[in-house]
């Protein structure tokens, strides 16, 4: 027994440096790529001023915030569609899973039981192009509900870069820990289009957990 244990406690040390060879490798892989652009600082700057929108008083100047807004969404939608683009030329491994040690293992699943990270990052594409394209003539229950939207689709962006580099589990965490939302509210709230696209990529759930 005791030998046994000693054998697997080798095994699980063995995988867990392995796994986290391989995500500094993901980590540079996305950095590389990622690097002429400003999505982050975008996001940020996007995700901000909805909230700062949503809480003006006066009619005026909340309507020029929303212009401040409206260009900063079509700049971050240009950004992110070329970084997509750019990111189909990527040769390391692109492979991710919704288990433990996936930057180790999900290499072995295969198409049943992992996705590319390429795929993911054009589903993400569309729900912010979506989102940025939608009718400017709207009401101000509208814009609300359109801000709502793509703050869901950039945060969940955001957990499946996390998720590449990482896990699933700890991308949770850290949306968690950043936003104080969960994985399955995000889910919830995205477009319609791109959680029908995001639950069809193997191996995902229908609704987050």
């Amino acid at each position: 027994m005791e030998h046994l244990f000693s054998l697997l406690l080798v095994l699980w040390l063995g995988l867990s440096f392995w796994n986290r060879q391989e995500q500094r490798k993901r980590m540079a892989l996305l950095a590389e790529y990622l690097r002429p652009y400003q999505i982050e600082k975008q996001m940020e700057s996007l995700m901000n001023g909805y909230l700062r929108v949503l809480g003006e008083q006066d009619p005026v100047r909340q309507e020029q915030v929303w212009g401040v807004l409206q260009d900063t969404e079509r700049s971050l939608q240009r950004q992110f569609s070329a970084f997509v683009a750019d990111l189909q030329r990527a040769e390391g491994d692109t492979r991710m899973a919704p288990i433990p040690y996936q930057a180790a293992l999900g290499r072995y699943l295969g198409t049943e039981g992992s996705f590319d990270l390429r795929e993911v990052m054009q589903v993400h594409a569309r729900g912010i192009l979506a989102c940025q394209a939608a009718d400017t003539e709207e009401d101000a229950e509208s814009r609300k509900r359109r801000a709502f939207a793509m703050t869901a689709e950039l945060m969940l962006m955001q957990h499946s870069c996390h998720w590449y580099c990482r896990s699933r589990a700890l991308a949770s965490a850290r949306l968690h820990a950043q936003h104080k939302t969960s994985y399955g509210q995000v889910l919830a709230a995205v477009t319609a289009g791109t959680r029908q696209a995001y639950s069809r990529l193997p191996g995902m759930p229908a609704t987050g957990r």
